[in-house]
C-alpha cells in the first residue's frame, strides 16, 4: 500500500467517531483539547475547533506525536479549514488560585463561549463534570489520538502555548523556556534553584524546588 493510501486509511479511522455522530444528526461537532496541564510555568491553553465533515488534513494526529515544526504547518492548515475555532488562555496566577483541573475546565467553557458557531455536540479528551453551556458532550479517553477534531484542537492548543513560551524565553532567558516550554526538566529545575521563581512560574507547582 502506498504511503498516501496508508495516511488516508489512518485519517478515515481517526474520523470514524465523528462520522458516526454526524449520521445521528449532529451537524456541528466540536473537538476540545488542552496543552499545559503539567508544566511548572506558563498558562494552560484550551482549544475548541469545529472542522468540516469532509476535512482530511494529512498529518493530523495527537500533537504529542507530531514534531514542533510539523505542528506549526498543521496549525495553519487547521485554522484555514475550520468552520470555527477558539482558544482560551488561563494564566499561571489563575491556576495557582483555583488549581490546574479547575483552570482547565474554566478554559474549556471560555473556548466554547468564544466560538462563532454554537456546536451541536462536544467531544472532549477525557474531562468530565464540565460546563459546556448546555451543549451535549462526550468525554473520550485518549481522544486526542482517537478523534480527528480533538487531534486538531490538540495541535491548536499546543502551538499556541509553545509560541507563548518562546515569547517568555525572550523575557526570562535564564530559564530556557523556548526549549522545555515550562515543563519540569532537570535543566529547568536547576535554573529555579539557581535563580528562584519568575513571574510566570506556578507557585503551587514549584514550592518543592525552592530551598
Amino acid at each position: 500500500m502506498k504511503e498516501k493510501e496508508i495516511e488516508i486509511e489512518r485519517l478515515t479511522k481517526l474520523k470514524q467517531i465523528e462520522q458516526d455522530f454526524h449520521k445521528q444528526g449532529y451537524k456541528y461537532i466540536c473537538g476540545i483539547d488542552e496543552a499545559g496541564r503539567g508544566p511548572l510555568a506558563g498558562p494552560v491553553v484550551v482549544a475548541s475547533v469545529i472542522m468540516p465533515p469532509d476535512s482530511m488534513i494529512e498529518g493530523v494526529n495527537d500533537s504529542k506525536k507530531v514534531s514542533e515544526k510539523k505542528r506549526e504547518i498543521l496549525y495553519d492548515k487547521i485554522i484555514e479549514e475550520a468552520i470555527s475555532y477558539s482558544v482560551a488562555i488561563i494564566s499561571e496566577k489563575e491556576i495557582d488560585k483555583i488549581n490546574i483541573l479547575n483552570a482547565t475546565k474554566e478554559g474549556l467553557t471560555q473556548s466554547i463561549a468564544n466560538l462563532k458557531i454554537r456546536p451541536d455536540l462536544i467531544l472532549v479528551d477525557a474531562l468530565d463534570k464540565i460546563d459546556t453551556l448546555g451543549i451535549p458532550f462526550k468525554p473520550i479517553i485518549k481522544g486526542d489520538a482517537l478523534v480527528y477534531s480533538i487531534s486538531c484542537a490538540s495541535i491548536i492548543a499546543k502551538v499556541t502555548r509553545d509560541r507563548i513560551m518562546r515569547q517568555m524565553d525572550e523575557i526570562y532567558p535564564e530559564y530556557g523556556f523556548a526549549g522545555h516550554k515550562g515543563y519540569g526538566t532537570a535543566k529547568h529545575i536547576q535554573a529555579i534553584k539557581e535563580y528562584g521563581l519568575c513571574d510566570i512560574h506556578r507557585k503551587s507547582f514549584t514550592k518543592h524546588f525552592i530551598f
